[in-house]
């Protein structure tokens, strides 16, 4: 009788790891998932930034190194290959777009151009879209770092190689635009 016991809570151990497993496991790939749509997102800029950087060429032809930072910017982040990396080079081609949407705001007639509107209007579309990708995509990372942080979870995922993940955030760059209060002239 009391080999039975010893087995039968052998058993509930291995059946309580085995759970744990594979809640981490069904936590990566959902973080995996919702960076798949992120990439989706980015694809699509990507396809779009050099249009833009082309109509914008033809009226502000003298802010050549404004626009080969965003070709460049847009070059490394199509060119990464890990998560860690695209959000990395994601980070710099955000930057270097707020910088071309500053520079554009001196241009009154590109601003009237219907072909630069139309850019314009479906690359602010690409970042609604975007930014909603990167809120599940947080979510699901916090979801997971929880499970690989906290007890007993913890044990499990530091034996079978889970890690804490970073999160999709703005970046250093865009954070200090953010929180600089906004030029207006008139």
């Amino acid at each position: 009788m009391p080999v039975f016991i010893v087995i039968g809570v052998i058993l509930l151990i291995v059946f309580w790891v085995i759970s744990l497993y594979n809640g981490l496991v069904r936590l990566r790939n959902r973080r995996q998932n919702a960076f798949a749509d992120i990439d989706v997102q980015l694809r699509q800029r990507h396809d779009l930034v050099p249009q833009l950087v082309e109509t914008v060429k033809g009226y502000a032809g003298h802010e050549k190194d404004l626009l080969i930072r965003v070709t460049e910017a847009r070059t490394a982040a199509m060119s990464a290959t890990t998560i860690d990396g695209k959000i990395a080079a994601e980070q710099q081609l955000s930057t270097a777009l707020n910088g071309l949407k500053v520079q554009i705001e001196a241009y009154p007639d590109l601003k009237a151009n219907q072909n630069f509107l139309q850019l314009q209007e479906e690359l602010s579309d690409i970042e609604n879209k975007l930014a909603a990708s990167r809120r599940f995509f947080n979510g699901a990372t916090t979801e997971y770092n929880n499970a690989v942080e906290s007890f007993p979870g913890n044990m499990i995922a530091r034996n079978f190689g889970f890690k804490r993940e970073v999160m999709f955030d703005l970046g250093e760059d865009s954070r200090k635009q953010m929180e600089e209060p906004p030029k207006i002239q008139f």
